[in-house]
């Protein structure tokens, strides 16, 4: 486990470039953390860095979003915390995403618990009583 202390939003291309790196090779990385913790913002920061000039915004409604980068690679954005039941998850084909090979960055896993591989890298993001950020991969 790795733990980075983000004390700004200054400090989130440092946290996006260890998630890019620890990654390695894996296809899914799944996002905990509270409603309003920074997900999102730290997923667009990734999204960047990885080459794409696309708007990052929460699938909230959609489920998920495509980003297209600068040399034709494709990412996937999920959020699915407004699912009930895992089910629902493949109504939208996950499984389609989730094997294709593409990178998929995953908001509100727990809800589809079952459904992540077990290969997948893990992002906890915590709010701390000070409002900074303590992002741990796992």
């Amino acid at each position: 486990m790795k733990e980075i202390l983000l004390e700004s939003l200054s400090d989130i291309p440092e946290a996006a470039e260890a998630i890019i790196q620890a990654a390695a090779g894996r296809h899914i990385i799944a996002f905990y953390g509270d409603m309003g913790a920074g997900k999102t913002t730290l997923i667009s920061e990734i999204v960047a860095q990885l080459g794409s000039d696309d708007v990052v915004t929460s699938p909230t409604f959609a489920l998920v979003n495509d980003y297209l980068t600068r040399d034709g690679h494709r990412i996937h954005h999920f959020d699915f915390y407004r699912i009930e039941r895992p089910e629902e998850a493949f109504d939208i084909g996950y499984e389609e995403y989730f094997f294709s090979g593409d990178l998929c960055l995953v908001e509100w896993p727990e809800k589809i618990a079952e459904l992540i591989p077990d290969d997948a890298l893990h992002i906890k993001i915590e709010v701390r009583p000070d409002e900074s950020r303590s992002i741990q991969i796992l």
